[in-house]
C-alpha cells in the first residue's frame, strides 16, 4: 500500500469516528464494470459498491478502471452522504425546537390587550341576544 492510500484510509476512519460510526457496519462489494474500458473491465471487478447497514445509505462507483481507485471514491461519497444527512437532521432537530420555541413564548402586551378587548365586545354583543322583557 502506498502513503496516499493510507492516509486516504486514516481520513475514512477519523471521519466515521467523527460521526459515531463504525468501519465494520460498511459491506464492501465489486463487481465488473461496464461502459469503456475494454478488455480491463470485462476481466477485473472494478465497480465498488459500499452500503452504510444501520443507514441503509449505498454508493455505487465505477467512474475508473481502478478497483482502488474507485474503492477510495466510494469512500468518500459514503462519507459525504452520511454527512449530508447528519446535517439535514440537525437542522430539522434544530427547526423542529425553534417552533416549539415560538409557539410557546408568552403573547406580546398589545396583542394579548387588543385580544381581551375583542372577547369583551363579542360578551357585550352577545349579552344583547338574550331574551326581551
Amino acid at each position: 500500500m502506498n502513503a496516499s492510500s493510507t492516509s486516504g484510509a486514516n481520513e475514512f476512519a477519523a471521519r466515521l469516528a467523527r460521526l459515531g460510526l463504525r468501519a465494520e457496519d460498511i459491506e464492501e462489494n465489486f463487481a465488473r464494470s461496464s461502459g469503456p474500458g475494454g478488455q480491463n473491465v470485462n476481466k477485473v471487478s472494478t465497480s465498488v459498491t459500499l452500503r452504510h447497514g444501520p443507514s441503509g445509505v449505498a454508493v455505487t462507483v465505477q467512474d475508473t478502471r481502478s478497483q482502488a481507485m474507485n474503492r477510495q471514491l466510494a469512500r468518500q461519497r459514503l462519507i459525504e452522504t452520511l454527512e449530508e444527512q447528519l446535517r439535514e437532521r440537525r437542522a430539522q432537530e434544530r427547526s423542529e425546537r425553534e417552533k416549539t420555541r415560538r409557539r410557546n413564548r408568552p403573547r406580546p402586551f398589545g396583542v394579548k390587550r387588543r385580544m381581551v378587548d375583542a372577547k369583551k365586545k363579542r360578551g357585550a354583543v352577545k349579552k344583547l341576544r338574550g331574551r326581551v322583557e
